[in-house]
């Protein structure tokens, strides 16, 4: 996503302030509790954010929040505060640091089991921003894969794109990109409503095609609840292997480590030589999930998940230091992997899965592929998340910011790993 595509999605988005949200909410919100609400967040950010000049300034900040208070001017449902407050999210430019819906997980699976259809498919953003057809709604294959919609019942694709991204979250506009590509259903919704069909006009065609919603799970919900769609283990006949894994946020941890034990069993005895480990899509959660159920089995000396770090305390304050503790891996492992190791990256690799990649890459546990330049290698973490007072929206913010392993030598943003002789960590 280019410059020039973030600039004018904040242009548009003033222009297209919605009114319709995802459900019809029970209770709207007066203009000043409204606007409380707005200066509740602002202040909380400025006084629990440990180190907000990564992001942005307090004068950007109260400036952004001049503007978006004159939009809180008439009663608003939930739906409609949140259209208007997230045009803080770009702003803010951190993972961890937003303002978003409520449960909106659960609310969208009730929506689906009252009837409520969603966008009808599954998409993708090009580099022009417009959204790309993969899927049906919930993955199912379509005649339509492929097909770039450059109109939406009579609205240009690419504003709504752009009135979309205006409100999403995230250190770079290829993650928030990415991350609008998978909730494409869900911010269409909340801006434009969920009508019953949709008018589609295709690149390349002046026929348009009604479709009706989609009244099934989004994938990505689908995905969230099913073990065997975050996780997977294959073993080739070349003596490599493949290790999916989705996210580090599962319950159920003894169902995990027994799936990662047994996999890299099935690579001791298949005499694997080379190992590709998928968190392209893995946006974070325990870190004792990928120090517990993969460096256990590939680490090869102590190592920190960080060195350096700025953290806001229970009481308020600021302090700092380095991280001491180191993990020992675990002698003697029977199931210890020797072979090639490589980390598949993407735009949606975050939180826990940049301190996984940050690690295999400062220690030289593996080098890392893929796509990078989307979340820093500086990550936030300690997510603290309250409710706004009046909507009941929700505000998340990190408590502490964490340098990588080798500090600030390394690049900005995670990337592949560029053969050049770099220095791992001791």
């Amino acid at each position: 996503m280019n410059c020039s595509m973030v600039l004018a999605a904040i242009v548009v988005s003033v222009c297209l302030l919605p009114n319709i949200g995802l459900a019809a909410a029970p209770q709207s919100f007066e203009p000043a509790a409204l606007q409380a609400d707005l200066r509740f967040a602002i202040d909380t950010i400025e006084r629990q954010h440990p180190q907000l000049e990564r992001s942005t300034t307090r004068e950007r900040l109260e400036a952004a929040a001049a503007s978006i208070r004159g939009q809180l001017s008439r009663a608003m449902t939930q739906g409609e505060a949140w259209a208007a407050m997230a045009q803080l999210n770009p702003l803010l430019a951190d993972g961890h640091l937003f303002i978003g819906l409520p449960n909106w997980r659960e609310q969208s699976a009730a929506e689906v089991r009252r009837g409520t259809g969603f966008f009808p498919f599954e998409v993708e953003l090009d580099e022009q921003g417009y959204p790309v057809i993969t899927a049906k709604l919930g993955g199912e294959m379509t005649p339509f894969a492929g097909r770039r919609i450059v109109r939406i019942s009579g609205r240009d694709a690419q504003d709504v794109t752009y009135a979309l991204l205006a409100r999403m979250h995230g250190d770079t506009p290829a993650f928030r990109a990415a991350l609008l590509s998978q909730r494409w259903w869900l911010g269409f919704a909340k801006l434009y409503g969920t009508p019953a069909v949709y008018d589609l006009q295709f690149a390349g065609s002046p026929m348009s095609h009604r479709v009706s919603a989609g009244h099934v799970l989004p994938a990505i919900l689908q995905q969230e609840a099913n073990f065997d769609r975050l996780y997977s283990c294959r073993i080739n006949a070349d003596h490599t292997a493949s290790l999916k894994v989705a996210s580090f946020a599962w319950s159920d941890k003894a169902q995990y480590f027994k799936f990662t034990h047994d996999c890299f069993a099935q690579m001791k005895a298949a005499s694997t030589q080379r190992l590709v480990i998928d968190v392209s899509a893995n946006g974070g959660g325990d870190d004792d999930m990928w120090k517990e159920g993969i460096l256990r089995y590939i680490a090869t000396k102590p190592y920190k998940q960080g060195s350096t770090y700025v953290k806001r305390e229970r009481d308020g304050s600021l302090s700092s230091g380095s991280i001491e503790t180191a993990t020992v891996p675990t002698l003697g492992e029977a199931l210890h992997f020797n072979g090639k190791v490589e980390v598949l990256i993407g735009p949606l690799t975050y939180s826990s899965a940049v301190l996984f990649g940050n690690v295999v890459r400062d220690y030289g546990f593996g080098t890392l592929r893929g796509v990078g330049n989307s979340a820093r290698t500086q990550q936030s973490g300690g997510v603290q998340s309250i409710t706004l007072p009046n909507t009941g929206l929700v505000l998340s913010y990190p408590r502490f910011v964490l340098e990588p392993p080798l500090g600030t030598s390394v690049p900005g943003f995670l990337e592949p790993t560029v053969p050049s002789g770099r220095h791992t960590a001791p």
